[in-house]
């Protein structure tokens, strides 16, 4: 009170100083967001789950010996080391290993770094993966994100929430599983495949999916990666399926992930075409791995089919990976870690590619050129 009476002009200087140092805080924050490496966003299915589903009630696991031997322990990652995605955020510099969403720890400040949302067995259509009970589908994974974009808004303000998230890598890797656990499911092939042609599958998964990136979109993303479907057809799983095909890759599988590249491809320029400010990248995992196991030996592996981590089948594929099986005696010879997914060592190759390869395996653009303009 007596300030104003007595020297107003001191009170009114108080007050704008006050205010500057508000502004300053406020602009502070905002400045370290921007500066900072962009967040890391996540999405997919157990190629790049980080351990979503160590906190779900499912038959998909792996947070159990001997997965996670080269990572030092089990995670939750379906393989002897890194997924793809931990590789890209080292090599990017992105902040290290992005966490799982439903750990208890990723929350707070930790959210503005990015969140990964990837659940094994999840798919593109959300009765895939039925048979595993529960599992983040990717209707499911964006309800997440939704939930951690209003925890941002909450924590920095909508301003600086928009701008984060217009800067941050998105990728999103589904239908692998619409495929292996749905389509192709032994007790429900014949019968679906009757009733469904393959055609009319893949034109429902790409009507699915149109909707769920364009949902990813308009909750802010820009800079979105889309990963195809790679040749699941040579999976040790799907080749001790189909003993009629020898030592080759199963046709029928693949065809279907060809198919469905094709459309996704179409779906990847459409969308980056239509959604305004939108960077759309398409990326061949399909062209890469079928690379990987026609060059095996060039890329320093001795085995191209057949799981390191096996308990029975000619190739290892009937059994998943668990404490009971056997492994390999050097991981990094062998393309695959188990039944259906890669090792640490094709996990290397697969992102190194996708991060500064040419247009053939990524377009228009690669990650690293997405991430700094």
């Amino acid at each position: 009170m007596g300030l104003s009476h007595n020297n107003p002009r001191k009170f009114i200087f108080i007050l704008l100083i006050i205010s500057q140092i508000l502004c300053m805080i406020n602009n502070s924050k905002s400045d370290e967001i921007t500066e900072q490496k962009p967040a890391n966003f996540v999405f997919g299915d157990s190629l790049v789950d980080v351990g979503n589903n160590n906190y779900i009630i499912t038959l998909s696991k792996a947070n159990y010996v001997p997965n996670g031997i080269d990572f030092g322990r089990p995670t939750g990652r379906y393989t002897n080391g890194r997924t793809i995605i931990d590789i890209l955020g080292q090599q990017l510099g992105l902040g290290g290993y992005t966490p799982p969403y439903l750990a208890p720890t990723t929350r707070g400040s930790v959210i503005l770094r990015g969140v990964n949302y990837a659940s094994g067995a999840g798919g593109i259509l959300n009765k895939t993966g039925y048979a595993f009970g529960g599992r983040l589908n990717l209707d499911a994974q964006l309800d997440n994100f939704a939930n951690t974009k209003q925890d941002m808004i909450y924590s920095i303000g909508e301003a600086a929430t928009k701008e984060l998230l217009s800067k941050a890598l998105f990728s999103v890797s589904m239908g692998s599983n619409d495929f292996i656990n749905n389509y192709l499911t032994p007790i429900m092939s014949k019968f679906e495949q009757q009733v469904v042609s393959p055609e009319a599958f893949v034109d429902a998964m790409i009507s699915k999916y149109r909707l769920q990136l364009t949902r990813l979109y308009n909750m802010g993303a820009r800079k979105i990666v889309v990963v195809n479907v790679g040749p699941i057809g040579c999976i040790p799983y799907e080749r001790d399926l189909n003993p009629l095909a020898g030592n080759d890759c199963v046709d029928f599988p693949n065809q279907l992930a060809q198919s469905f590249n094709l459309e996704l491809k179409s779906l990847v320029t459409e969308l980056g075409t239509n959604l305004e400010g939108s960077q759309f990248v398409y990326a061949d995992s399909y062209r890469i791995v079928i690379d990987i196991l026609t060059n095996y030996q060039t890329y320093g592996f001795e085995n191209a089919n057949s799981a390191c981590c096996y308990a029975s089948g000619r190739f290892g594929g009937l059994i998943p990976c668990g404490p009971t099986s056997k492994i390999c005696s050097d991981r990094s010879k062998y393309v695959f870690w188990d039944p259906y997914h890669p090792s640490d060592a094709t996990n290397i190759i697969v992102a190194k590619r996708l991060i500064d390869g040419d247009s053939n395996d990524i377009s228009p653009i690669n990650i690293r050129q997405l991430i700094n303009p």
